[in-house]
């Protein structure tokens, strides 16, 4: 058998004869497939390597991608939280202020404030309270008749004007100038409206109001309404005058209870401001057994103030 081969090399010296031995082919051959098996490997492993690159790549963009998505959520969020901490403050002070201006009416009205009390709890009760407030206010004759300039005359004995004589004086005398518009006090029926000759008040209006109260307005020049009618508080009923026994122009004012006479000055000041103080002030009423009577009954609208009482306010402005 023919154990070697020849390698024959041509160049410019010659032809080269070279025997090898058929050992050293098969190695040869071994090198060149090793090197052909390295080469495939090479190859292949650069190109998964490629593909595990790529496939990095994307995911860093993906999470670059979501990682700037997420990021534009977390500034919405921190935005809306900083809207949402803006708006809880504007409404914190907001329910701070409510709560000085519900602490302000609650002294008003003469409520002391509960600590254990809910805001909405105090709201509740302070609405029931101005409710009924409200409702006596209307019901019960309360501020002045008329553009409040002072009194000339108080409740009480005084020397009559035109009689010169001690007598007994069942209203006040508002000051006014002929002509200036009266104002009913409370709501009512128009009990008298005409020229009273007996009792000296000249052109006279008695208004009936409910729980037995009475407002009489004297010295008249002209009433407006006619007896039968019903009145709201603040509606016009005449003009003031000098009529009766009068030395000038005024209005006589009376407040009745049960047909008593009580001091109408007391009337005449009462107001939301100072809402306890005529029940402190004016005993001949029965005013816990009238609050509880009336605890029930709500004014759908009532008279928020009187022309009088605006016209007054109007004047000190000026």
């Amino acid at each position: 058998m023919n154990n070697h081969f020849t390698i024959t090399i041509n160049d410019d010296n010659g032809v080269k004869q070279f025997n090898l031995h058929q050992i050293i082919k098969k190695a040869i051959l071994y090198v060149i497939l090793f090197g052909a098996i390295v080469t495939l490997m090479a190859v292949g492993t650069i190109l998964y390597l490629n593909h595990a690159v790529d496939a990095i790549e994307q995911k860093r963009l993906n999470m670059q991608s979501a990682y700037m998505l997420q990021k534009e959520k977390n500034q919405e969020l921190d935005d809306s939280i900083k809207q949402t901490n803006l708006s809880l403050e504007d409404k914190k002070r907001k329910l701070d202020e409510f709560s000085q201006t519900l602490s302000e009416i609650e002294t008003l009205i003469g409520l002391a404030p509960q600590e254990e009390m809910s805001l909405e709890q105090r709201a509740d009760i302070t609405k029931l309270n101005s409710e009924h407030m409200a409702t006596l206010m209307q019901f019960i004759p309360s501020g002045s008749p008329v553009e409040y300039k002072g009194v000339t005359s108080g409740f009480g004995y005084r020397i009559h004007p035109t009689l010169n004589t001690r007598e007994y004086h069942a209203g006040v005398d508002l000051r006014a100038a002929m002509d200036t518009p009266v104002y009913a006090t409370a709501d009512g029926i128009v009990e008298w409206s005409g020229f009273h000759q007996k009792s000296g008040y000249g052109n006279l209006i008695i208004l009936q109001h409910n729980y037995g109260f009475r407002t009489y307005f004297g010295h008249l020049n002209k009433t407006i309404v006619e007896s039968g009618k019903f009145v709201k508080k603040g509606d016009l009923i005449a003009y003031t005058g000098t009529t009766g026994m009068s030395s000038g122009p005024h209005l006589h004012y009376e407040v009745r209870f049960v047909q008593r006479a009580v001091d109408s000055i007391q009337f005449v000041q009462w107001s939301v401001k100072n809402y306890k103080d005529i029940f402190k002030k004016e005993k001949q009423i029965p005013w816990q057994s009238l609050i509880n009577a009336t605890s029930h009954i709500k004014v759908p609208q009532p008279t928020q103030a009187l022309p009088s009482s605006q016209l007054a306010l109007q004047s000190q402005e000026r």
